[in-house]
């Protein structure tokens, strides 16, 4: 038996307008709870930021929320943990980690209640070093899926590989780079995808394969898609209504070519299940170290220490200064929740905590990749995002009762601050 895992990943940034929200949720996201509605055999697990979940429901869109809901609940379906904003985790400090996956589960248990029950974790964008995983096996999860270039072994098609940390052991999963790919860049088609399955038949008797994409790739970045590729697929693999041999009879009788059972052989070579029913499946074998990498990583990359190229390239000017700047508001963030010591000083800095973890996004430094990506209002949004975090940040600094060295020490942060910005801006003037 070939058992598909698939994941999608759905994820919008704290910056997002109203009016693409609305898009996205009317192109991708409400089509796709028709599709795993009409195909009840289905089974998928979702990624679902804490900041995505807030924005659905404050614009009016909680009926997502509770298809998802329903879906879990009804076994179709199951969450991951995450960072709520999705932060490069790798590269915030272990305590920002922390915060930002137990922001995510408190924000998507109130919304999703005891549906969301998460064994695995998806860390954004599947970036991993093994700096992260403290915070996420303390966090209670059993399994993390990554990018199948993090895989430092003989590739796993009938066993499951663990990492080991502190005597505790986190399941890896790595998806299937190269089949995602073509999936996500509609380079496969429903019966082509099925047939590629079913070519893994004869290599063991059981084995599993584990895709994972962006949910938008359904229905908003590539139009349809949820009908013209996943829809087909789960009809190929809908299990037969009667014993697939008595059809065959039924047919041969009737003088009709059996070729027309192809989705009634494919479901029985090929189950659907969710990422977790795999760790009952299939026995846990050796103990790995995985690569620190993204799911944007190439061999190249690799071989450069470049492992997160998207958001941190070592050549690229503006990322070097984007980190630069938001571990100076990490830094005015920490002293004045020290240093709050009277009313007004912990408002702002009850302010800028909350300024901060959203200032943690991912999307303003993807924007500046170059690869193609680039678009200076994004970045410089999320710029405006650390800077209200300095400038609330250093409020409550100023006005506790923390000493004149400490007040001038901080105040110079944030004049380093204001330069790294000025130098940023520039560098979006001539780009």
């Amino acid at each position: 038996m070939i058992y598909w895992a698939q994941l999608l990943h759905f994820y919008q940034p704290p910056t997002q307008v109203p009016s693409v929200l609305k898009r996205i949720c009317d192109e991708s996201y409400r089509p796709l709870l028709q599709v795993f509605e009409e195909y009840p055999n289905a089974r998928v697990t979702i990624n679902f930021n804490g900041v995505l979940t807030d924005m659905l429901i404050d614009c009016g869109h909680k009926d997502i929320i509770n298809g998802l809901q329903s879906l879990a609940e009804n076994g179709q379906l199951e969450f991951t943990g995450t960072g709520k904003y999705h932060p490069i985790l790798p590269l915030i400090p272990k305590e920002e980690v922390k915060r930002q996956i137990d922001l995510n589960t408190q924000t998507n248990r109130r919304a999703f209640g005891k549906a969301y029950a998460p064994q695995g974790f998806f860390p954004p964008e599947m970036c991993y070093s093994q700096d992260i995983l403290q915070p996420i096996i303390k966090s209670g999860y059993r399994w993390i899926i990554l990018s199948g270039i993090a895989c430092p072994a003989e590739w796993p098609m009938d066993v499951i590989y663990k990492v080991e940390r502190e005597g505790q052991n986190l399941i890896l999963f790595f998806r299937d780079d190269v089949l995602s790919n073509r999936i996500s860049f509609q380079d496969l088609e429903a019966k082509e995808f099925v047939a590629h399955l079913e070519e893994w038949q004869g290599k063991r008797e059981n084995i599993y394969v584990v895709t994972a994409m962006d949910a938008e790739t359904y229905g908003h970045h590539i139009q349809d898609w949820e009908r013209t590729f996943l829809a087909k697929v789960y009809e190929e693999l809908e299990p037969p209504a009667e014993p697939l041999e008595e059809i065959k009879q039924a047919k041969a009788l009737a003088g009709q070519h059996t070729a027309l059972l192809t989705n009634n052989e494919a479901a029985a070579k090929i189950q659907m299940v969710t990422i977790s029913q795999l760790l009952d499946l299939f026995p846990h074998g050796q103990t790995v170290e995985p690569r620190s990498s993204s799911w944007s990583t190439t061999a190249d990359d690799m071989k450069a220490g470049n492992y997160y190229p998207l958001w941190q390239d070592k050549k690229n000017e503006v990322h070097s200064l984007q980190w630069e700047h938001l571990g100076i508001c990490i830094e005015l963030v920490n002293k004045a929740l020290e240093c709050a010591d009277n009313e007004e000083s912990r408002h702002s800095a009850t302010i800028a905590r909350g300024l901060l973890d959203r200032a943690e996004h991912s999307c303003q430094m993807w924007w500046a990749s170059n690869r193609p990506m680039w678009d200076i209002n994004l970045i410089h949004m999320g710029l405006l995002d650390q800077l209200r975090t300095v400038v609330n940040a250093y409020r409550a600094i100023n006005k506790s009762g923390a000493s004149e060295e400490t007040k001038r020490e901080y105040y110079y942060r944030t004049v380093a601050a204001r330069n790294i910005r000025n130098k940023l801006e520039d560098r979006l003037f001539v780009q």
